[in-house]
């Protein structure tokens, strides 16, 4: 709802209208009337469309196209793909990831016409009071799945963090957390402990950022539908499992 504030207008005199201002009144009231049923019937009495609904302009969002820098989960040649801009420490990604994704993963990507593609958005430690350590968590933790991707386990890290968070910048995700994940998951610590402390990966999770905010990407979850490269529909926000798949479902058609 808009709040508008409009003039009022007083008038000193209220004269009565004359019989023929009536009469012209009246014929314009009949006139309104037979336009209107013209507009509604039409011949055996089929309703006629006068308005067309307005679709999304997604022509005007400027989104990267997925490349080979892009971690992609399922057929890379997919007709249809789930492009995702989450933060590791949003619970509503988190919501997101148990329900849709998981839903998108044994019903979609079996069969090879979907895939998904994740994309850093890591913006919950920007606004932290700059003397709190735990500042950088959603950083890091973008940094760290990477880093696990240079072992061939991404997705296991990002599953993992999703499925262990515990609020926002409150260390969970520490530095020394993020390398015990990566004991517990089985990689090469030393390997993945020196990718880490490096921020080797840190330009690429700024870069990614950057690119969500030309995108449009003002929070997370964010989601685009591309089917043959193009941008078919959006994901705004958390959405439950149903909705999600029936946005899918449209774009497969």
């Amino acid at each position: 709802m808009e709040e508008s504030i409009n003039p009022i207008v007083q008038n000193t005199t209220n004269p009565e209208p004359n019989n023929s201002q009536k009469s012209i009144a009246g014929a314009i009231i009949v006139a309104g009337f037979i336009i209107a049923g013209a507009i509604l019937i039409k011949g055996n009495g089929t309703p006629i469309t006068t308005t067309t609904p307005l679709m999304p302009n997604y022509k005007d969002i400027q989104l990267a196209p997925v490349s080979a820098s892009d971690q992609v989960l399922g057929d890379p040649n997919a007709s249809v793909t789930l492009v995702v801009y989450e933060d590791f420490q949003c619970p509503w990604c988190g919501k997101i990831h148990k329900e849709a994704e998981k839903a998108l993963r044994e019903k979609y990507l079996p069969t090879g016409k979907v895939n998904l593609v994740y994309r850093d958005f890591s913006f919950l430690g920007t606004f932290v009071n700059p003397y709190v350590a735990s500042k950088d968590e959603s950083s890091n933790a973008a940094q760290a799945a990477r880093c696990a991707g240079d072992q061939g386990k991404f997705w296991e890290y990002h599953d993992y963090l999703f499925d262990h968070q515990n609020g926002e910048n409150k260390g969970n995700f520490s530095v020394p957390n993020l390398k015990s994940f990566a004991r517990i998951l089985t990689l090469d610590t030393a390997s993945f402990n020196q990718c880490l402390d490096s921020n080797k990966y840190l330009p690429a999770v700024n870069a990614s950022n950057d690119q969500g905010k030309i995108a449009g990407v003002q929070g997370t979850p964010k989601g685009f539908i591309l089917k043959k490269g193009k941008i078919v529909d959006t994901i705004d926000g958390y959405m439950p499992s149903e909705q999600v798949t029936a946005k899918i479902d449209q774009a497969l058609k």
